[in-house]
């Protein structure tokens, strides 16, 4: 599954970029089908607000923006499935630090990364880091201690909102 145009190495990237919201959801949507997922009208429309949104995006903003089309409001409960599916297939990550969430543009398995965000701006970017994430498992390892989950997120200000101060 291809998902974005950039080079998935150390480099830093954006998590929101010009990408087609449509065919991400098309190629999200039959990646799906091939694993035998259910890709729910809810679980998309939750995943296409986040590719949409400017930047990070909490729940609570999810659940204010979802069309019903007429019937009752979602319930808070029923938002975060849907995120925790996206979350567990790799479509999205989870911003521990801002309680927020962001699209993946290159979702596959076992895939980490570091997040590098503006406390300023909100603009958040990406990086694979793989030799970051080998060193943190070697220090593990060398603690006899099994990772379940690495989050890692450095808070700053990016160059643009650095220069305007």
């Amino acid at each position: 599954m291809s998902l974005c145009l950039h080079d998935h190495h150390e480099g830093l990237h954006p998590v929101h970029s010009a990408n087609d919201v449509l065919s991400r959801l098309d190629d999200i949507e039959q990646f799906c089908q091939q694993q035998g997922l259910r890709f729910t009208a809810l679980r998309k429309q939750v995943l296409q607000m986040i590719l949409r949104a400017d930047g990070p995006i909490g729940a609570y903003d999810l659940l204010a923006g979802l069309d019903t089309n007429g019937s009752r409001r979602a319930a808070p409960p029923t938002v975060y499935r849907s995120l925790d599916f996206l979350l567990e297939q790799g479509f999205i990550h989870r911003l521990s630090s801002i309680n927020a969430y962001i699209p993946c543009c290159h979702p596959r398995e076992g895939h980490q990364a570091a997040f590098l965000i503006c406390q300023n701006c909100q603009q958040v970017q990406e990086t694979s880091a793989a030799s970051l994430i080998q060193a943190l498992a070697d220090l593990a390892a060398a603690g006899d201690f099994v990772p379940k989950q690495t989050s890692i997120e450095i808070s700053g200000l990016c160059g643009r909102c650095r220069n305007e101060q």
